[in-house]
């Protein structure tokens, strides 16, 4: 990989100080940090998989980047199948206090105020009763776990290939399942994210279901 981006147009005026493969970062990627003149970092990523469509996923990072609300897409080089962007300071968390919940509303709903033309993505609901309630499609991240979510003063969302319109219940479900919220915590994350407009437990509930068989269905097909 370092040979490839020394020459590279994007790092031909850099000097390169190193390139680590970031372990357990992504499934359907390689992601390295590459450090250059003496400190500025960035995260490039090998796309590993030809079956997301990467132009959609770059052109959501770039709207995404807009809101700020996540890294600057600085390289998408499609002949030998790379990005690169901004590296963020930050930490994972697991789990979530009541101000760290409401940012995150607040910066789900700056996604989810994204327009975009795409068709909506097609759930299978045979476990789920999702199909009950109206729709309200946006543009969702689909893979708010963790390790796709940076906080820091602000919060970031990383790794769109995923991304497309869908029902915003679908990410709030994400939300949910991934920090185990219960309870109060719901409500106060619900609450933040609709500011005082109502908003439906049983609903959510739904969308639970299928995110947890989703997952399921995933980690069997990626072990």
């Amino acid at each position: 990989m370092i040979d490839l981006l020394k020459n590279h147009p994007f790092f031909a005026d850099k000097q390169i100080d190193s390139c680590t493969l970031l372990e357990l970062q992504g499934y359907c990627n390689e992601n390295y940090l590459v450090v250059a003149n003496g400190g500025v970092k960035y995260i490039v990523r090998k796309l590993l998989r030809d079956d997301i469509d990467r132009a959609f996923e770059w052109k959501v990072q770039h709207l995404a980047y807009a809101q700020d609300i996540t890294a600057e897409p600085l390289v998408f080089d499609r002949e030998y199948n790379f990005m690169v962007f901004e590296f963020l300071e930050g930490e994972h968390k697991s789990e979530l206090d009541e101000n760290e919940l409401k940012l995150l509303a607040q910066t789900l709903r700056k996604l989810h105020s994204i327009s975009i033309d795409a068709k909506p993505i097609e759930l299978q609901t045979d476990t789920s009763n999702i199909d009950e309630y109206p729709k309200e499609y946006v543009l969702c991240h689909n893979d708010l776990n963790p390790q796709n979510i940076f906080f820091s003063e602000d919060i970031k969302f990383i790794d769109w290939e995923y991304a497309g319109v869908n029902d915003r219940y679908f990410d709030l479900a994400c939300v949910c399942v991934e920090f185990g919220l219960e309870g109060e915590m719901v409500e106060v994350f619900l609450g933040a994210y609709f500011e005082g407009e109502d908003f439906c437990l049983e609903k959510l509930k739904a969308y639970e279901i299928i995110y947890k068989v989703i997952c399921e269905e995933w980690f069997h097909n990626n072990p």
